[in-house]
């Protein structure tokens, strides 16, 4: 037996008795091109948890504007104020998509997009009121760790202050995205003006401590090595320790095209890669619920394959999304209820609808 296979053996072994991964049993898993074996790890760990219940959710996706003052290099979809292809919603059209939904039973309402100097504290606090009288009883999973930033330094508030003045309008939870990889020498390359790791991981603890529950993301597929994506993991599993206020993980493939790397000869990742990150982050993140399959990234096929990786969730049905789409993925912008459903079924598992919260919405398909 190889040196690397017997390595693998000792992470099966401690990942069957329930025991906690290392940072060097991580290595040992992205080193390994048994993407089967860990693919096996990882089922069983996601049976362990969620037995064969694979959850989705209605929910609506609204980028309200392109308008971005950081214009982050491995973005395709931010634009500066006097592009052509430049927008902000208005907040009659940003209630308008949300009422136009009024008739699909929605349980969320997902809302993110750039930074946008114009749009101050008091648009997005009326946003949150309006959407919370047009769609009540709806989430609102609003706004990423680096729009809470922005708005903090424009309004010279702290982040938490500004979480709890979003949460008393009708904020309820946090996305995961603006993580990308945490590793510093990684984010001067593709995120040069964005908050740094520390910053990001510090607003969702201020947000898990005001009670609301956030998403965690890894942009992964650019220049991070396999140090730096477990580096990203075990940093988020410290802080879902502390604070347990973490709903799921999303890996995000990268997607380079119309981006300033797309220049450095990326071609985007590969079926295998997806896998594996879907697999790794199982084993690694243990003490999160939920891993999620993002089938706008990594297409519908390849979401439902991940079903056997370690995943039990495939998002939902988005309705409409730009920030991906701008990027090059050639997924379609939505997917009805039925067709998340077929997929889950047609795979040999069991389809369960949620809320944001993991709470049953309906079962038994």
């Amino acid at each position: 037996m190889s040196s690397s296979s017997a390595s693998l053996t000792a992470v099966a072994a401690k990942v069957a008795a329930g025991q906690r991964l290392s940072a060097e049993d991580g290595l040992v898993l992205f080193q390994s091109n048994d993407l089967l074996a860990i693919g096996q790890m990882a089922h069983m760990v996601r049976l362990r948890k969620n037995s064969r219940k694979t959850y989705f959710i209605a929910n609506r996706h609204i980028n309200h504007t392109n308008i971005c003052v950081n214009r982050c290099q491995l973005c395709a979809f931010g634009r500066d104020a006097n592009d052509v292809c430049a927008y902000a919603l208005t907040l009659d059209e940003i209630e308008a998509k949300a009422r136009s939904c009024a008739n699909l039973n929605l349980s969320e309402l997902h809302i993110v997009g750039g930074l946008n100097p114009d749009l101050t504290l008091d648009y997005y606090l009326e946003m949150m009121q309006r959407l919370r009288r047009a769609l009540p009883g709806v989430v609102i999973q609003s706004l990423t760790a680096v729009e809470i930033e922005y708005l903090a330094r424009q309004h010279h508030m702290s982040c938490r202050q500004v979480l709890a003045a979003l949460k008393e309008a009708g904020l309820d939870s946090l996305p995961g995205g603006g993580a990308e990889v945490f590793a510093p020498r990684v984010r001067k390359i593709i995120c040069s003006n964005k908050i740094d790791g520390d910053t990001w991981l510090s607003v969702h603890r201020a947000a898990h401590e005001l009670g609301m529950r956030t998403n965690a993301t890894m942009l992964y597929g650019h220049v991070e090595t396999i140090e730096e994506r477990v580096d990203h993991l075990l940093r988020l599993r410290e802080l879902q320790d502390h604070t347990g206020g973490f709903l799921t993980f999303i890996p995000l493939a990268f997607h380079p095209r119309n981006t300033s790397l797309e220049s450095l000869g990326m071609s985007g990742t590969t079926g295998y890669d997806d896998l594996k990150v879907l697999a790794i982050a199982r084993l690694l993140l243990d003490n999160f619920d939920h891993i999620k399959s993002f089938w706008i990234y990594v297409g519908a096929k390849l979401a439902q394959i991940s079903l056997s990786f370690g995943v039990d969730d495939l998002d939902g049905t988005v309705v409409e999304e730009k920030i991906a789409h701008d990027a090059g993925a050639d997924t379609g912008q939505s997917m009805t209820k039925n067709e998340l459903i077929h997929l889950i079924k047609s795979a040999g598992f069991r389809p369960v609808q949620r809320d944001t919260l993991y709470n049953v919405v309906e079962e038994g398909f």
